[in-house]
């Protein structure tokens, strides 16, 4: 099985499983216990993305605890 990848619990955004900080934000509050995701490819066309404030493309966790 591959490592679970961890979810910024600032932003939302999934990162790899071995990273010590947010790809995105640069917060180290990185956790493995999140639940579903939406990849944004054109956050400036997406409803979704103007909602969860993303302004860049990625797969960003739905619910973070």
């Amino acid at each position: 099985m591959a490592d679970p990848r961890l979810a910024c619990r600032e932003c939302h955004y999934v990162n790899d499983p071995d990273s010590q900080s947010c790809d995105y934000c640069g917060s180290s509050s990185l956790t493995e216990d999140w639940a579903g995701y939406v990849i944004i490819n054109h956050p400036e066309e997406s409803d979704v993305a103007d909602e969860m404030e993303v302004t860049e493309p990625g797969s960003y966790a739905l619910k973070v605890r």
